[in-house]
């Protein structure tokens, strides 16, 4: 038993995309979680920046005493991963693309035609293609890059017609041309628009990393008698800048959620250290 909270971060809000599915199926699991809003998005960013802060917000939560680390930024999994379990071997660190990839690879055969979409660094590192085609390389994978979804969604840009706009501008020739029947969200912010990607695409099969993640999560702590039983610490959910519109995009993501379930949401500056409600 280790009731100690497991620690989540991201590059901004996506990565709360994991935590519904977490409290549903591990309710006695607690979690430290840290949005990095201030210096969202990672996606176009240069890979040296991107390790640099995922660094810093990886020692932060190993300073809070968390008892795993999962990586809740496709971009992060897809360039930091190894790098942070380089430099902290003593605590188990997830990236949410292997367990994605993995389930895709068993789920498809020669027969689909699977697209990723994802931010420019994700899609430009080719992981998720690498993964998918090492577990089973007799399938059809095809990549596109939409680099305005984290934007728009961070802005609350969610439910209207500039967002499906968007969503047929990136994807309305890669689905067709490419007779795409499975698509891979490629990013965590991404299931905050998958109901519109459903409507607009109604025979697409699609895959959520942010719900698959939590069974390599149980996996990992099970095989290390590290599940948590009891426990009474609180929920503390961190963002860099918690601005209004984060905060509009809290009742989003967790409006199915009762009132136990609701988290408490600070504002913290990595750099400085120093933090409020």
């Amino acid at each position: 038993m280790d009731n100690r909270p497991i620690g989540f971060f991201d590059s901004g809000l996506g990565g709360l995309t994991c935590i519904p599915y977490l409290m549903k199926a591990m309710p006695d699991e607690k979690m430290i979680y840290f949005g990095d809003t201030a210096r969202t998005p990672y996606g176009s960013k240069a890979t040296s920046t991107i390790r640099s802060f995922s660094m810093e917000i990886a020692d932060f939560l190993v300073r809070s005493n968390v008892k795993m680390i999962v990586i809740a930024c496709n971009t992060v999994s897809a360039t930091c991963l190894d790098m942070l379990r380089e430099r902290f071997p003593q605590i188990p660190i997830l990236g949410i693309i292997d367990p994605a990839a993995r389930a895709a690879a068993d789920k498809c055969t020669s027969e689909n035609n699977i697209g990723i979409i994802g931010t420019k660094v994700t899609i430009n590192s080719g992981t998720y293609k690498s993964l998918i085609s090492s577990y089973n390389e007799n399938l059809n994978i095809y990549e596109a890059a939409c680099p305005a979804f984290v934007p728009l969604i961070e802005e609350g840009i969610i439910d209207n017609e500039i967002m499906d706009l968007t969503i047929k501008y990136y994807m309305n020739d890669f689905v067709h041309k490419n007779r795409l029947d499975t698509v891979i969200l490629g990013c965590t912010h991404y299931p905050l628009i998958k109901k519109n990607i459903e409507r607009i695409y109604p025979d697409l099969d699609i895959i959520n990393p942010s719900s698959i993640i939590v069974n390599k999560i149980r996996d990992v702590l099970e095989g290390r008698d590290m599940l948590a039983e009891n426990s009474d610490f609180e929920n503390i959910f961190y963002a860099s800048d918690l601005s209004e519109n984060f905060v509009n995009m809290i009742d989003h993501i967790f409006e199915d959620e009762n009132e136990d379930a609701k988290v408490k949401f600070l504002n913290f500056d990595i750099e400085n250290g120093d933090r409020h409600i």
